[in-house]
This record gives C-alpha cells, sequence and structure tokens, in this order.
C-alpha cells in the first residue's frame, strides 16, 4: 500500500485520511489550511500502537476487501498513520497480542492490495492502448519514485560504491542521480526476473521503460489470472512485449533457470512471515549463480505494520551479502536491500609433492 498523488485525490474524495497537523499559509486569498505531510509529522510509538490496532479491528470487521469507499478509506487511513516518523522497532517493542495483530494486518494488507491490483488491471485491459493510462492506478507514482530508487541503490552497489556495512547502510538516502561510472555498471543486468509480479507488473514496467531499456524481465506469478492480465497491460507497447515474459510457476519449483539471471526481484509480500520469506531466500541462493544480485523489499518503523520486514541476518544466514538498504522518509513505504549471491571459495586438494621431485 503505497500512497501516490492519484491516491490522494481519492482519498480526498472519500474523506479517508485521519486528522493530522495542518499549516496554514501566510496568504490571504486562502481561506483553507494545508495538511502538511504525515511523513513530515512524528508521533509517539504508544500512539501509533492503540491507532492501528484501533484499524486493525475496524478492517477486520469488513466483510469484502475488495476496492469501495469504506476500504479505501481504511486502508488509505491506515497508510498514512504508517508513515509518520517513529522511532519504534516493532520486532521488539510489541506485546505477543500486539505482534499477531500486526501478523493479521499484514496479511489483510496483502489481500486487500491483491484486490485492488486485479480491480485497476482489469479496467487498465479495458482500454485500447492500457500503457497510455497507467498513472490511473492510485499508486503508480509511488512505483515511480521506488523504481527509481531501487534502481539507484542497484548502481551504487554494481560500482563498488554502495555502504556495505550494518553501522551505515540503514542510513535513509534520497533517489537521485548517479555517476556515468554507476550507471554503466548497472547495464551489466541484462536478464532480470521479478518473483510476485501480480496483474500490476510497474516495477518492471518502470524499469523498462525509464532506466534498463536494454534489459528483458521475466515476471512470475503463482496467478495464472494475474499474469493474463499483466500481460494485456503490455500487449499494445511494442517494446514492452518484446521484453517482458508473465511465468505462471511456483519459485520454488524454478531451479537450473533461475542461474541465466543477472538480477533478480523479490516482492515484498512473497512470504507473508519470517519463515516463508527465509524459505525463499535460502532456494534463491541455492539457485542463484554466485554474484548475481538480488533486490528484497523490506520494511521499517512503522511502516512494517503494512509488510514483513527482512533483517540483513535473514540474506546473510541464506548466503548473500548485503550491499546496500535504503528507507524512505517520504510517501513511499517499502524499504530497498540490495544483496549479492556470496561466491564460495573454491577449496582444492593440497597434492603430496614427493620429496625425490
Amino acid at each position: 500500500m503505497m500512497l501516490g498523488r492519484a491516491a490522494e485525490e481519492e482519498v480526498a474524495i472519500c474523506g479517508a485520511l485521519l486528522p493530522a497537523e495542518t499549516l496554514t499559509l501566510d496568504r490571504p486569498e486562502i481561506s483553507q489550511p494545508i495538511r502538511a505531510p504525515s511523513w513530515t509529522i512524528p508521533i509517539a510509538p504508544s500512539e501509533l500502537v492503540r491507532r492501528v490496532l484501533d484499524l486493525h479491528a475496524q478492517i477486520s470487521a469488513l466483510d469484502d476487501l475488495r476496492p469501495s469507499e469504506p476500504v479505501n478509506a481504511l486502508f488509505s487511513s491506515l497508510v498514512d498513520l504508517c508513515l509518520h516518523p517513529c522511532p519504534i522497532n516493532l520486532d521488539e517493542e510489541l506485546s505477543p497480542d500486539e505482534q499477531k495483530s500486526r501478523e493479521e494486518l499484514i496479511r489483510l494488507c496483502g489481500k486487500a492490495e491483491g484486490l485492488l491490483e486485479h480491480h485497476y488491471s482489469a479496467l487498465l485491459g479495458s482500454f485500447a492502448e492500457p500503457h497510455l493510462h497507467f498513472s490511473m492506478f492510485p499508486y503508480y507514482y509511488n512505483y515511480v519514485k521506488l523504481a527509481q530508487a531501487e534502481f539507484r541503490e542497484l548502481c551504487l552497489a554494481a560500482s563498488g560504491t554502495a555502504p556495505t556495512t550494518a553501522s551505515n547502510s540503514s542510513v535513509a538516502k534520497r533517489p537521485g542521480c548517479m555517476s556515468a561510472a554507476s550507471a554503466c555498471a548497472c547495464a551489466t543486468f541484462m536478464k532480470v526476473a521479478f518473483v510476485g509480479s501480480g496483474p500490476m507488473p510497474l516495477t518492471s514496467i518502470v524499469l523498462a521503460l525509464n532506466h534498463m531499456p536494454w534489459a528483458t524481465f521475466d515476471n512470475y506469478d503463482l496467478d495464472p489470472e494475474a499474469n493474463s492480465k499483466a500481460a494485456v497491460l503490455v500487449s499494445q507497447h511494442t517494446d514492452l512485449a518484446e521484453r517482458m515474459n508473465f511465468i505462471t510457476r511456483d519459485i520454488k519449483k524454478v531451479k537450473l533457470r533461475m542461474a541465466e539471471y543477472d538480477l533478480v526481484f523479490l516482492a515484498a509480500l512473497v512470504g507473508m512471515d519470517r519463515v516463508s520469506k527465509a524459505d525463499f531466500l535460502h532456494h534463491l541462493s541455492l539457485h542463484m549463480r554466485p554474484g548475481a544480485t538480488l533486490v528484497v523489499r523490506s520494511a521499517h518503523s512503522g511502516r512494517a505494520f503494512l509488510y514483513p520486514v527482512v533483517l540483513n541476518q535473514m540474506l546473510l544466514d541464506a548466503g548473500f551479502d548485503v550491499l546496500s538498504e535504503f528507507h524512505p522518509t517520504d510517501e513511499v513505504v517499502n524499504s530497498v536491500i540490495v544483496a549479492r549471491k556470496r561466491k564460495f571459495p573454491l577449496h582444492l586438494p593440497q597434492l603430496e609433492v614427493s620429496s625425490s621431485s
């Protein structure tokens, strides 16, 4: 759930946002206060938890999570609330009952997000040229910003200039330009796999159009309907149709083919709990080629009420080296971790040399 420009308009119609502090412009001709973005207003941990649990109770009472005015209002309120800066570590600071509610909320968010994407994919697919209408999706501009941040982190990691230690890798970095050397290093990613692409494969689309025009993208999803809808979205764009494939398969059954990819993305909702996420990471590590790059989406602080958290140690245990970590401080929800499949040293048996030689 990522709140974007189009979503802000939709939210305003639904009256979904919770009350927040406001800023008033010092101009007599403007009578309405201007709402400060939630990600600029700190919130106390206890207040965040209390309000999230209240929204969880309301969302749990819904009979249907398909897009509607009450559904949109509640989830928009939840996202807006979780964007507030808050010094909280949800893994350590929640009670067992609160942790259970958090896990349930992540599952509800995942289900609602899937239904939202199916709804808009069908809508966009009804146009003669769907690619001309991507901005109708409420969170399109957030995907644009997230893809920009991911590409920046990838290029820095590929050029060897990305942070490499846990102490500085979690520092928030703004998406922006990179050096020519970094951009050229990123051109080594020729073949890309996206695991869990869904009916709205916007990350692959944005990367293919805006950042990686040389690459091909294999998009994996278990749901044949999601892949069918996704294929329609790019069918009338000659370039995208040639460079994007949609594969209906359980990624855990993809083995030899994983070694073909230079770059693999693991979607935030592939592996909804820590055990299943670790299973996916171990499978990818087992079958990706040494030196290949993995991008994992995670969540930080209050955003961890919306998506599962991937710990650096989980990647290390699976056989990856963490190269970079990015935590957004604006309306983008997902954190980004860039890692590289570890190159295990080759140990050759030592030959005994005869003393007579």
